[in-house]
């Protein structure tokens, strides 16, 4: 029988009523759900209890490291469940660091427990049996919500209620059928070994462009200590020819990653030439492109790799190939 570790980091599926507290952890979870004993071996640690809005990118990175250290003990998968409302950012991150190819799967519940149709025992068991069936192994961590199965690397959180709030612009790679777990779909997997966190502080804002923005906040990047800047620009990669020029200042000093405010699509390179803002002058100021990548994935990995103490050239490359992925 497989090993199976649960992280719980709080959330909806660890509480009841009107509670500012969890009263459920992780022991609890698995109780609630005895037919996992016939399935797996599950071991459980409540490594934080805390809104996933009050969640760090340095929380996460603990995480892995965790995760990682149970891995090499032997643990054959592992369930991370916390708060639907940073779900993606905990994915892309784990996906990211945990260089193994062990199952990792993260869950939640978009319902409270006392409310009729609850659904988190129904998404736990299915990220446990998606864990025991393996079949993820080697593609990264993925997300299981609705007896869906998202690549980290696509998932967006894309309602404020709904049980069904969790889809990909590619759509899931997979599916529960009558509790068995189908891959339809196998995201490239690539290695991340050469994230080494070295440092804890490395700000990095993420700034949506609106129309008629003059770009006034954009002097205060640099000012109020952000070490990097993610651009989510109109359309392919479009801004108000006043930003322009305060853009290349930013450039100059700091990474700027241009990404699409609209969350799913490539970031254009050529199509738009004839004027100040389109996507092309704006990479000739030095802006890097973030390919497929929308704006809140682009700052998980850009704060990533200045916490790596990555070089401007070599977060460039890493873009670049990064949006290769498939």
């Amino acid at each position: 029988m497989k090993k199976i570790h649960i992280f719980t980091l709080g959330g909806t599926i660890a509480y009841k009523g009107d509670s500012d507290k969890p009263i459920i952890n992780g022991e609890d979870l698995v109780q609630g759900l005895p037919e996992i004993a016939t399935i797996a071996n599950v071991t459980t640690t409540s490594f934080l209890q805390a809104a996933s809005s009050s969640l760090t990118i340095d929380d996460i990175v603990v995480l892995s490291s965790e995760i990682i250290q149970m891995i090499d003990k032997g643990i054959d998968g592992v369930v991370v469940t916390q708060g639907t409302d940073t779900i993606e950012e905990t994915a892309f991150i784990l996906d990211l660091l945990v260089n193994r190819d062990v199952p990792i799967v993260i869950t939640g519940a978009m319902r409270n427990p006392i409310l009729r149709g609850a659904d988190g025992p129904a998404n736990l068991l299915a990220a446990i049996q998606v864990v025991v069936s393996g079949v993820t192994k080697g593609i990264g961590a993925v997300v299981v919500f609705n007896d869906e199965i998202h690549s980290a690397k696509f998932v967006r959180k894309t309602h404020t209620q709904s049980v069904a709030a969790f889809q990909s612009v590619c759509g899931p790679i997979g599916w529960m059928t009558e509790n068995v777990p189908r891959l339809v779909m196998t995201p490239e997997r690539k290695s991340y070994s050469s994230f080494q966190i070295i440092r804890e502080d490395a700000p990095v804002a993420l700034y949506t462009v609106s129309l008629g923005d003059d770009g006034r906040l954009l002097p205060k990047i640099i000012e109020t200590g952000y070490r990097g800047l993610v651009l989510e620009a109109l359309g392919g990669g479009h801004v108000p020819s006043s930003m322009v020029e305060p853009l290349n200042d930013l450039a100059r000093e700091i990474p700027v990653i241009l990404a699409s405010r609209t969350g799913s699509g490539e970031m254009l390179t050529k199509t738009y030439k004839g004027y100040p803002g389109s996507e092309t002058s704006l990479l000739n100021k030095g802006l890097i492109s973030a390919g497929w990548l929308d704006g809140r994935k682009s700052r998980i990995l850009l704060t990533l790799l200045l916490m790596s103490g990555t070089s401007y050239e070599r977060i460039r490359e890493y873009f670049k190939c990064f949006s290769k992925l498939t």
